[in-house]
Order: structure tokens, then sequence, then C-alpha cells
């Protein structure tokens, strides 16, 4: 069994990759690896897109890596392995995202990334801390996870879904934003379940174990 995490230099792995390393002794989750190479990407099990920074430039970060997306496609939307997205990662798998220019995602799951607007003007964009996780459906990578866990965000942009179904969990903050999507294979979370703690840690053993 082996877990990819893509890296497209568009953040820092350190952290996710030692969450993964620790969840996956503790479950016999396989193996963990960091690469940029397809052909990783073509035998992964399991891969994981996390993603810091501006939608367009960590979509341009991407694609600039040859075969990397093309690679990433075909194991998830073709072979359908399970697939993680991790803040801009999540964001990816939207339509099109409307952070400084339109541009396009993955369109995994119909949606679009646009920018927070609390209802209360003081609330600062962007959102950064701490949130409790309100659950909206039940899914396999929320086992053992419950409304009022805390989950550790930092953005200024969320995915606002087409369809209410592909959202599984949300958080508030001057209006409901969404935490965790997923549909079939495919699921993403906006916070950082590498720095989340327990319930970061469960969401990460959660998806080791997952086979949709």
């Amino acid at each position: 069994m082996l877990t990819v995490l893509v890296d497209y230099e568009s953040g820092n792995l350190h952290s996710a990759e030692k969450a993964f390393q620790r969840m996956a002794a503790e479950v016999g989750g396989g193996a963990v690896l960091v690469s940029s190479r397809p052909e990783d990407l073509a035998r992964a099990d399991r891969i994981v897109l996390p993603g810091d920074g501006a939608f367009p430039a960590c979509r341009r970060a991407l694609d600039a890596h040859g075969g990397l997306f093309e690679a990433i496609e075909e194991a998830v939307t073709a072979r359908a392995r399970p697939f993680l997205g991790i803040c801009i990662g999540m964001q990816m798998m939207a339509t099109r995202g409307l952070e400084y220019t339109p541009t396009p995602g993955f369109d995994w799951i119909g949606g679009e990334v646009v920018k927070i607007t609390p209802s209360d003007a003081g609330m600062k964009v962007p959102h950064m801390g701490w949130n409790d996780l309100v659950i909206d459906r039940p899914h396999p990578l929320l086992a053992g996870i419950v409304t009022g866990d805390h989950a550790y965000f930092v953005h200024s942009y969320h995915f606002k879904v087409a369809n209410p179904a592909d959202r599984l969990a949300h958080c508030d903050y001057g209006g409901e934003i969404t935490a965790i999507v997923g549909r079939a294979n495919m699921v993403g979370t906006q916070f950082h379940p590498e720095k989340s703690q327990a319930a970061g840690l469960r969401l990460i053993a959660n998806f080791l174990r997952w086979n949709p």
C-alpha cells in the first residue's frame, strides 16, 4: 500500500508527511512518499494533494510539472484511487476558482471557490485559527469525528459547492464555510488535518483505511 503526497512546490510538506507517516504506522497504512514524479502517482494506492497560497498560482505550479496533473487525473478518475485534497488542494477540485482571476479547477466536484464574506464586518479575512466543525452528513472519513471537534484553518476563499450533497461538513465564520467535501472516491478538507491535532490525525487515519 502506497500513499503519495504530491509535491509541486506549493507548500511546506514536512508536517503533512510526518502526520501521514505517523498514522500509517499506527493503522498499518503502508508506505508514505512525497513525490513530483508522474510514475509514482501511477503506482500510488492513495493520493494526497496539499496546497498553500493563491488558487491561480497553485494551479500554474501543478501544470508546470509536466504530466503530473494528467497522472493524478488518470489515477483518481479512471482508476478510482482514493484522493484527499488539503486546503488549496481541496479547492482545486472545484469547477473554477475566482481568486484574483477566474481559473479552471479540476471540475471533479461542481462549484466555485469564492471570497469569504463574513456577515460581521469586524471578522477578519483571512479566516485563520481554530474553528468548530459542523458535520452535515456521515462519511467514512468522519468516523469518530463529531460536531464540535476543532480544526485549524488558514484561508481567504472557500468552496461553494453546487450540490449540497457534496458538502460533508462546514464551520461558521460569519456564515457557513465549507470545511469538507466528498464525492465517490474523492474527499477534500479546507482545514489542515496535519495541524488539527486529534481530529485531524483521526481523519488521516480514516483516509488511510478508506476503501470507497
